[in-house]
């Protein structure tokens, strides 16, 4: 088989920092992906949240052939049009002030910790400031991320990592409040905890924690890298709750493939942190990653993609609900929109993903025993019944 050979010479010549599923895949069509030896999968994975739009559409793939045929690179030492154009289209979506395109979701966290510990550095006038973080958070693997990651295991080998950082419970609002000093300048957490074992924001808790950001003037960083970009069946999840951050991460679908992050701020943090000398990136916001992301935005609105997030996602949960209901190795189902985990129990979560590629269907875990399920955003109605049959065959 072409697999074998293919996974042995990719073992040669990659670093190993990857436990890869034995499957080579080749392309893609629609929502299912296709590997060497012909093998088809449902995929109900997407790339980690990154393909809303699924595979081979056509229109994306012209916007990125044409621009292709005109420029992908000239540096941010000059403007181009797709840059600007993005950035409308992400202020346009999220209500904010300023963006500032990255190559990374991990890249946008290292530039929302810095904008958050410019404004206060301009504010006081002296450096020293804390950020308080979540516990079983996760932000990135560069070590600015990784110190605001609230999981030890993929801290640890890497410290000493960047100082002053705190760790509270996630959803419960006093555990932050008892971490607050007058050197707290920022709070980060994910507006739903993705890697951590898919967990929504509590109302009370991320609307507690606005509350205290505005008292005390501590900047408040969501993470949407994840659950941003459609996934939750609003633009971006933090707009369900009726708050906005001052400086929100994205990625993933952002691009729906190609490489790019960004960070967006608010017009408070927008006039008083980040200038010209602080911040900068080779490759990002260019012509190339922005003709992606402002034709991503194109489809999302032509299609209604968040409108059919919201509307698919009630059966989607009631198909989940009723597998929970039917197996006891399910113990529970939780997430918002497309962004959904069911709890494991009696076996490790690993050997039913196994058994579904096995069965032609593309999952992912969670935390340790959370099967996340994240498909492209444009799955039907039919894509959902074809996946619970295929889980149901694994079980």
């Amino acid at each position: 088989m072409k697999t074998t050979s293919d996974i042995q010479k990719s073992e040669q010549n990659i670093l190993h920092t990857y436990n890869r599923f034995p499957v080579v895949l080749e392309k893609g069509e629609g929502v299912y992906l296709y590997d060497v030896d012909g093998g088809k999968y449902l995929d109900f994975a997407a790339g980690i949240a990154v393909c809303a739009l699924g595979y081979s559409n056509d229109e994306y793939k012209q916007a990125l052939k044409d621009q292709i045929d005109k420029l992908t690179h000239v540096s941010n030492l000059y403007y181009n049009n797709p840059m600007t154009e993005a950035g409308e289209k992400v202020l346009k979506a999220s209500g904010m002030s300023k963006v500032f395109f990255t190559n990374s979701g991990t890249e946008a966290i290292e530039g929302a910790l810095k904008a958050a510990k410019k404004y206060a550095y301009k504010k006081a006038g002296h450096a020293g400031f804390e950020i308080i973080a979540m516990n079983h958070s996760f932000h990135g693997r560069s070590v600015g991320a990784l110190s605001v990651t609230g999981t030890a295991h993929y801290r640890e080998p890497f410290e000493p990592l960047m100082g002053g950082v705190k760790f509270a419970d996630y959803n419960d609002l006093d555990s932050v409040k008892a971490q607050v000093t007058d050197k707290t300048c920022a709070i980060i957490m994910e507006t739903v905890q993705g890697e951590g074992g898919i967990y929504p924001a509590d109302p009370e808790f991320i609307k507690g924690v606005r509350a205290l950001c505005d008292e005390k003037d501590i900047v408040l960083i969501l993470d949407e890298i994840q659950c941003g970009m459609g996934r939750s069946g609003h633009y971006f999840a933090w707009q369900a709750y009726g708050v906005q951050p001052d400086i929100m991460t994205c990625a993933k679908a952002l691009g729906s493939g190609v490489p790019v992050g960004a960070f967006v701020l608010n017009e408070k943090l927008a006039e008083a942190s980040l200038e010209p000398g602080d911040h900068g990136t080779t490759y990002g916001g260019n012509p190339f990653v922005c003709a992606a992301v402002s034709k991503v935005f194109d489809i999302f609105e032509k299609d209604h993609i968040v409108e059919h997030v919201r509307e698919l996602t009630p059966y989607l949960e009631q198909k989940l609900d009723a597998l929970v209901e039917k197996y006891d190795c399910f113990a529970a189902r939780r997430g918002k929109g497309f962004m959904q985990g069911l709890v494991v129990t009696g076996r490790p979560v690993g050997e039913v993903v196994n058994k579904a590629l096995a069965n032609g269907l593309l999952v992912i875990s969670a935390g340790k025993d959370v099967l996340r399920l994240v498909p492209p955003l444009v799955i039907e109605k039919e894509h959902i019944d074809e996946m619970i049959e295929k889980l149901e065959a694994s079980l």
